[in-house]
């Protein structure tokens, strides 16, 4: 063998050799990587990355300071054994003395038990080990004077994970309209909840955390890179007890006949604030609760609600006259075939304009705007569009119905289209829709836009205030709104609604009941929809009302029986508590009766109180130590207060003595301007509670 043969196999022998263990060295890297991970611990220089933090909700309140949603902290224990700090001589001497601490709080487990999970944790080098999820706040400030915990989170290798729940204090109250978030990756779109998200929400922050085992972050370290910041309260124009006659009237009267489904609907006259709004369906277990908010997004055939923009239109355009005659024979009219007939089977043959519209004499209404149009049908439609009837009211809680309205060029127009859309058929409208046109008639022609929301906060001070906004400034001539007011007005007192007429005030508004077109063959002769819409007291309007019964079961289906004692109940309690409205001292019925007045407080207190008076007390089943009070026709009602360790109570309608108590305890200063009934509180219910801070009572008497 030559020498260089020689050389050439030795230096291939030298290159395979340094190649086969090029490719060892990188098969055992790779197998470290991939099979021995957890055993070499290479977990612990995995990914790393920002982590979001999320801030606290913002509040949801009524118009009187009174928690509708509200985000209730809750925690999870966690510990890092392999923190540096936390030694074997921490753990081994407090190891029993903190779990049988544990287990007298939490009261789930034996001491141990946890014992033997927490030293199994520490065996196994767990960097993230659950303790315990689902702790209050007030539980984890025991917590932490556990021992070892009481070392410090360094020392005692300790975790608190803050996690917040959405709660509502008065439950399914006005569910709909408060409305909830959506989890996942959709938004939320319902209520108040969804129209205000990106204001509740607040800016999220981010924390840098490291991927350990599985699929578990821990923070690398306690600081925030970017603090989070707390989304604003939002101050509902809600008022809580008015939301809560609606609602028991309308419950009331949905099961005494049966029916499918209904809405309220009260608002303020002069800004639009919704007061009340109140949505219930039956569901599958036969019972009444808040599924839908039809008062927003239901548009239907309004039916003899309508025939108010029918005759606005007649006296704008001049067609007639309130005392004209109009003849409607026996009740009954043909157009092109199809049958229209007045309710009750009776004709009333010659009546003026405006008992016919008194009346809600369909043959009538549709006759007159018949012969007044029917050369120029668009002459009624531009009407109807220039009082906005066909376009939304743009209010920010999503899902409002569209109002259709259709024009003379549609595809669906025909020649029976003008007469059934003067009286509310071939038209379609949501509640809403239809109070805010009526609102506007209470406002002196100025239509607005109905509000929810009246302002935003940041810790008590006001962000941003939501006014009044006008849709309309004139839906009609004062001449024609003074003569439709007085129309509104004879319903009550001597026509379809003449059953709500009282000696305490004035209602002027409107009855409809309409057929409920099922399908494209026609109309069902067993369901209605029953609906009474209107304001009072009429001489002074302060508040609108719509209430809208669908579907009844039962015999009984007009607007003045079903949905007419909704309205009165609702109007005759504002009437109780607003004595502004009363130009004589008060003179109720037996049935309007009412309990005396009684301060909010102790449930323990008033129950001893009405006792040894021998007064009635209407309690909740599972009453709480703090109470609010209500008068009723059957006594005073007691209702639970949410009340919080680490929030600031509502002390708002509570003595003196209850509301030192409550805030004294949670270590504010207070600071009282008069005395009485507290009216008003300096900090608003709900935010975290800053020891030392001073909080100023308005009561209700004012002093000097």
């Amino acid at each position: 063998m030559s020498l260089k043969r020689d050389i050439l196999i030795r230096s291939s022998l030298v290159y395979l050799g340094i190649l086969l263990m090029g490719l060892l060295i990188v098969g055992k890297a790779l197998h470290l990587q991939v099979f021995e991970q957890d055993k070499w611990g290479m977990e612990e220089n995995s990914t790393i990355r920002h982590k979001v933090i999320e801030p606290n909700r913002g509040n949801i309140y009524s118009s009187d300071g009174r928690l509708l949603a509200v985000s209730v902290p809750y925690y999870e224990i966690r510990m890092d054994f392999l923190s540096e700090s936390f030694t074997r001589e921490i753990f081994d001497s407090g190891v029993d003395e903190l779990s049988k601490a544990l287990s007298n709080l939490f009261q789930d487990r034996h001491w141990s038990t946890y014992k033997r999970d927490l030293v199994r944790a520490r065996e196994n080098g767990n960097r993230y080990f659950l303790v315990k999820r689902n702790v209050t706040y007030t539980q984890l400030q025991m917590v932490k004077q556990f021992p070892i915990y009481k070392l410090g989170k360094y020392k005692a290798g300790v975790i608190y994970v803050q996690q917040n729940k959405r709660v509502r204090p008065y439950g399914m109250l006005a569910a709909r309209t408060v409305g909830y978030t959506m989890s996942g990756n959709l938004n939320s779109v319902v209520g108040i909840e969804g129209a205000y998200d990106k204001e509740l929400k607040g800016v999220e922050g981010y924390r840098l955390m490291r991927k350990i085992r599985g699929d578990v972050w821990m923070p690398i370290n306690d600081a925030n890179e970017i603090e989070p910041n707390d989304g604003y309260d939002v101050v509902t124009t809600i008022d809580v007890d008015l939301q809560d006659v609606a609602e028991n009237a309308l419950h009331n009267q949905l099961l005494r006949h049966g029916a499918d489904h209904g809405t309220v609907v009260v608002m303020e006259v002069e800004s639009g604030k919704v007061r009340a709004i109140a949505n219930l369906a039956m569901n599958e277990e036969g019972e009444y609760a808040e599924e839908y908010n039809f008062a927003i997004g239901e548009s239907t055939e309004p039916g003899s609600t309508f025939k108010l923009a029918s005759m606005i239109a007649l006296l704008e355009d001049g067609h007639v006259q309130p005392e004209d005659i109009v003849d409607v024979g026996d009740g009954k009219i043909y157009y092109y075939g199809q049958k229209m007939e007045d309710s009750g089977g009776k004709g009333m043959g010659e009546i003026t304009v405006q008992r016919a519209f008194e009346a809600s004499s369909n043959v009538g209404i549709s006759k007159i705007v018949n012969e007044s149009y029917k050369e120029k049908p668009e002459q009624f439609v531009n009407r109807l569009y220039e009082m906005g009837l066909n376009r939304k009211l743009g209010i920010k809680i999503k899902g409002e119905g569209d109002p259709d309205i259709k024009y003379t060029d549609s595809e669906l127009w025909s020649g029976v289209s003008l007469p059934w859309m003067a009286i509310g058929y071939e038209v379609r409208m949501t509640p809403l829709q239809i109070l805010a046109f009526y609102n506007a008639v209470a406002n002196d022609g100025k239509m607005v836009k109905p509000i929810f929301v009246e302002e935003t906060r940041a810790h008590g001070k006001v962000v941003e205030h939501f006014d009044t906004e006008v849709l309309n400034n004139h839906i009609c001539s004062r001449e024609t709104l003074a003569e439709i007011r007085s129309m509104l007005e004879g319903v009550v007192e001597s026509g379809t609604a003449k059953n709500l007429a009282n000696s305490n005030y004035k209602i002027a508004g409107k009855t409809g009941t309409a057929q409920l077109a099922l399908n494209k063959e026609g109309y069902t002769e067993a369901l209605y929809m029953a609906s009474f819409v209107g304001y009072f007291p009429a001489d002074n309007p302060k508040y609108s009302c719509i209430v809208v019964v669908n579907a009844n079961s039962k015999q009984i289906y007009y607007g003045n029986l079903v949905a007419g004692p909704i309205f009165r109940e609702i109007t005759d309690r504002i009437y109780v508590r607003e004595f502004e409205m009363h130009d004589s001292p008060v003179i109720l019925t037996n049935e309007q009766v009412l309990a005396p007045y009684s301060k909010s407080g102790s449930s323990e207190a008033l129950e001893a109180a009405f006792n040894y008076l021998a007064l009635p007390l209407v309690k909740e089943e599972q009453s709480s130590k703090w109470v609010s009070t209500k008068s009723t026709p059957m006594g005073v009602a007691l209702s639970s207060r949410a009340i919080s360790f680490e929030l600031v109570p509502n002390v708002v309608d509570m003595g003196l003595k209850d509301a030192l108590f409550l805030l004294e305890s949670k270590g504010l200063k207070v600071l009282v301007d008069g005395r009485g009934t507290i009216r008003d509180q300096s900090i608003t219910p709900g935010s975290q509670v800053q020891k030392g801070t001073s909080i100023r009572l308005n009561m209700s008497i004012k002093e000097g």
